[in-house]
C-alpha cells in the first residue's frame, strides 16, 4: 500500500447522515452512562474524531436531546402495533397491544428519567416530543379497539388511555406485590378485579 493510498479518506457523509451516525453511537452510551457520557467516548464509539460533533451538533447537550427525541420515536411501535392481526379478539388484541407497549416502556425508563431530569434548553426539550409520540401510541391502540366501540362503555380513545396507564403502572413496579401479566391487564381493563359478576354488595 503506497502513501497516497494510506492517505485516502473514506467520503465524508452527508451531513444528515453523520447525525444519524453520531445518534446510534451515543444511544447505547447514554444508556449506560447517562448525562455523564463525553464526548470523546461518543467519538470513539462512533469512529470519529471529537471534532466531528461539533461540526454536526452544536454541543453535547444538543446531541443528547436528538438522541432522546429519537429514543423515543413511536414509528417502529406503532408499526408493531398497526402488524396486530385485527381478526383476533378485543381481548387477544389489547393484550397482544399490551405486550408491545411493556416491551417499549421497559427499555425507555432510564431515558425517561435522564429526559426529565437533565436541563435542556426549552427549544431543545425533548419532553414536547415524548408526549407527540404517546399520544401517536394511543391513537394507534385506540384504532385497534375502534371496531368493537359498540362493546364499551368509553370511548376507544379513553380505553387505550387507560390500557397506557395500566402497563405504565406495573411496567414501573408501581404495584406493591407483583406485576401484571399482559392478559391481566386487559382483564383489569376490561373486566374490573371482581372475580365475578356479582356486586359484592349484594352479597
Amino acid at each position: 500500500m503506497n502513501a497516497e493510498t494510506r492517505r485516502r479518506r473514506v467520503p465524508a457523509l452527508a451531513p444528515e447522515e453523520r447525525r444519524a451516525a453520531l445518534i446510534a453511537a451515543t444511544l447505547p452510551l447514554l444508556m449506560a452512562h447517562g448525562a455523564a457520557v463525553t464526548t470523546r467516548q461518543i467519538a470513539e464509539a462512533a469512529g470519529v474524531a471529537e471534532g466531528t460533533i461539533f461540526g454536526v451538533f452544536p454541543d453535547k447537550v444538543s446531541l443528547l436531546a436528538a438522541t432522546l427525541k429519537q429514543a423515543f420515536d413511536a414509528g417502529p411501535t406503532v408499526r408493531a402495533l398497526s402488524a396486530i392481526d385485527p381478526q383476533g379478539s378485543l381481548r387477544q388484541r389489547l393484550s397482544d397491544a399490551a405486550a408491545i407497549l411493556i416491551r417499549r416502556i421497559e427499555g425507555s425508563v432510564p431515558l425517561m428519567m435522564l429526559a426529565r431530569t437533565m436541563h435542556f434548553p426549552a427549544d431543545e426539550s425533548p419532553m414536547a416530543a415524548i408526549m407527540d409520540n404517546r399520544q401517536r401510541l394511543t391513537e394507534a391502540v385506540a384504532r385497534l379497539i375502534e371496531p368493537d366501540r359498540h362493546l364499551l362503555r368509553r370511548s376507544p380513545e379513553t380505553a387505550a388511555g387507560l390500557l397506557f396507564a395500566l402497563v405504565g403502572i406495573t411496567t414501573r413496579g408501581m404495584l406493591p406485590n407483583d406485576d401484571l401479566t399482559p392478559d391481566e391487564i386487559v382483564a383489569v381493563l376490561l373486566d374490573g378485579l371482581l372475580t365475578t359478576t356479582s356486586d359484592p354488595g349484594e352479597a
